[in-house]
């Protein structure tokens, strides 16, 4: 087939085709060539030629009919755009013909052009209609072209914004099938703002308008529904609802700021967030405020229930004020001691769990309060966890450990106060972090730092004048426990034996169980305290250790062999008094164990001793004091030398 189209050329001639056809068969030449001329191969390739081109012809038909079906469905294209665009462009011309027409109408006195103006405005309102209809019609297919055509012509009709409202509903349709409406929402304004600019010649209204619809008519309906049912009967989920929906409906007006909007985007979005939350934001404070309340009393019941312990009424008024300030000036206990059997009524988990919602609230405070009254409803949140937190549950157990705090006189008395003290210090810490934290962000530029600074201030001196009271007991209680180990233990023929040859201890047993008990006591207030508060209450015990030793020396007369006796408990005293590492309680042992070198010494050396460096300060009274403990003190020979 390629042979036979080679040999057309361009004009064609029937007889030099032949000939041509002739030339390149086999046998067909008549000029003498290398083969003699063969008629009947000429005659069947001039057969086969004859077919071939018959099928050529076939093909070629077959082509021209499709070009020509294609060129005639073409046409007919052509036709009916050029036929629209007819149209259209008298769409253009009516409107702009009507529009002159219903400005001119408005002049004319409706009396005697009444029939006139009523055909105009009857004209006008049909041709407004067919507008939008095309308008609508070419959203639905997507024609933005169009639709941008028939917005210019709607421009200065009345029924402008009613294509605007047609466009704002259809560009919802569909825009709302996933859980979550706020992203439905931004990726719908997304959307819509690549394209408002195609079509509209005010595309920032148009967009603006949207947006407002989508809050007013959507997210308001959304936002009802997910409130009105639980908030009369769940306050819990009413709060954490309305913050999780003003948080996301803020958050989708931050992705909105991006697009223009007009010239204050700001204040526009904010009257719409305004308008949906303000019914539930009105009196929001209040909501908050009586759930925790209810929340923090039934967080405090359920750890009182857990311990079987029903709360004693913390008394007021006159008469307990007087027994409190009788109490801490005169160290008495006022009223019977209770038995606490080793409970504190503090709870790590109480307090965690009253914090954590005392954050909530502060930072629900923080994003549904107007700035105006964020520190006032601040203030009234933190009211409310120093009522429950510091009153309820701290001062509760500071006053249930002082009343469980047993006489100084009492034997084997159980000290549970140190534990008290020990976990109110480690509440104090996350009641001061919170503090900080999260109340001092919202009043930190506002008269009601103040006032919540002052609030804290007097919550913690009360607390920490208990503290000290009950320290202060627990102190006495302890002295009283050594007394009685010391009464107990010690004998009077410790330090005066019967027979001075035959003593084998090296102390005796009251310093024993004394220093046993002393060092207990101190690793037990390294525990529960901190910082300076170690050292202060670790030297009030240390002199008040001190002040008991020396008053119980005092008791005896000593031999010789007793004297070494009490020099070697005062040693072992002095061992641990070095546990207690405050320099000052140390320093009166050493010179207490330096006292009871006068109960040894030789009469002669007697003023030398005491004008050595340790005694040399101390007043004379006291050094006689210590040498009248001698058992041979009535001897002529050591007064004479002492006096």
């Amino acid at each position: 087939m390629a042979t036979t189209a080679e040999l057309f050329e361009e004009p064609f001639v029937a007889d030099e085709y032949i000939e041509r056809l002739v030339w390149r068969t086999p046998g067909g030449g008549s000029r003498g060539g290398p083969e003699a001329f063969d008629p009947k191969r000429l005659l069947e390739e001039f057969v086969n030629h004859i077919q071939e081109l018959q099928i050529m012809d076939e093909r070629i038909q077959r082509k021209v009919e499709k070009l020509e079906q294609q060129c005639q469905k073409e046409a007919k294209e052509f036709a009916k755009k050029v036929q629209e665009l007819q149209k259209s462009n008298q769409i253009k011309e009516a409107a702009d013909i009507i529009q002159k027409l219903h400005l001119i109408a408005q002049e004319l006195p409706f009396d005697r052009f009444s029939e006139v103006k009523s055909k105009i405005a009857s004209k006008y309102h049909d041709l407004e209609c067919q507008l939008i209809q095309e308008f609508t019609s070419a959203q639905r297919r997507g024609e933005i072209s169009r639709m941008r055509e028939v917005a210019a012509v709607l421009l200065h009709f009345k029924g402008y914004s009613h294509c605007v409202d047609v466009y704002i509903k259809q560009c919802q349709e569909g825009a709302y099938l996933r859980n979550d409406i706020f992203e439905d929402a931004a990726v719908l304004c997304q959307r819509v703002n690549k394209q408002v600019g195609d079509i509209f010649s005010n595309p920032e209204t148009v967009l603006a308008k949207l947006i407002q619809n989508v809050f007013e008519i959507k997210l308001q309906s959304f936002v009802k529904e997910q409130l009105e049912e639980c908030r009369k009967s769940d306050a819990e989920q009413y709060l954490k609802n309305l913050y999780d929906l003003y948080t996301r409906t803020s958050s989708l007006s931050s992705k909105l700021m991006e697009f223009n909007l007009g010239t204050d985007k700001q204040t526009f979005l904010s009257k719409l967030i305004k308008s949906i939350f303000i019914s539930y934001l009105e009196n929001y404070i209040e909501v908050e405020t009586g759930y925790l309340k209810s929340r923090s009393a039934m967080i405090l019941q359920r750890y009182y229930d857990s311990k079987n312990h029903q709360k004693r009424s913390i008394g007021t008024g006159g008469i307990q004020d007087l027994k409190e300030r009788i109490r801490q000036r005169t160290n008495l206990p006022l009223g019977p001691s209770i038995d606490t059997h080793g409970e504190t009524f503090l709870s790590q988990e109480v307090v965690v769990n009253l914090l954590q919602e005392t954050k909530q609230a502060f930072e629900r405070c923080h994003r549904l309060s107007d700035p105006s009254d964020l520190p006032r409803n601040a203030f009234r949140i933190f009211t409310i966890l120093v009522e429950f937190l510091c009153i309820e549950h701290i001062d509760y157990a500071l006053e249930t450990g002082l009343a469980g705090i047993p006489s100084s006189d009492s034997r084997n008395a159980n000290l549970y106060f140190l534990d008290v003290v020990q976990q109110a210090n480690t509440i104090f810490h996350l009641f001061d972090k919170q503090f900080n934290d999260h109340l001092m962000p919202l009043i930190s530029s506002s008269p009601k730092l103040s006032e919540c600074l002052q609030k804290k201030k007097e919550i913690i001196e009360q607390m920490e004048m208990k503290l000290d009271t009950g320290i202060d007991r627990t102190l006495n209680c302890m002295i009283g426990q050594m007394k009685h180990i010391l009464a107990a233990e010690q004998k009077k023929t410790d330090f005066k034996p019967e027979d001075e040859n035959n003593v084998l201890i090296q102390y005796t047993n009251a310093c024993v169980k004394v220093c046993a008990y002393v060092r207990k006591q101190v690793e037990k207030i390294k525990n529960s305290m901190d910082g300076k508060n170690v050292d202060t209450v670790l030297m009030e015990l240390g002199v008040r250790f001190h002040r008991l030793i020396y008053e119980h020396l005092q008791q005896y007369s000593y031999s010789c062999m007793g004297g070494m006796l009490a020099i070697c408990d005062v040693a072992e005293y002095r061992k641990c008094a070095k546990d207690f590492k405050i320099p000052m309680v140390l320093h009166l042992f050493d010179t207490l164990h330096a006292l009871c070198n006068l109960l040894v010494v030789a009469p002669d050396n007697l003023k030398q001793v005491c004008s050595g460096e340790q005694l040399a300060n101390l007043d004379k009274n006291i050094l006689h004091s210590f040498v009248q403990l001698r058992a041979d003190y009535r001897s002529a020979r050591l007064a004479r030398h002492f006096s």
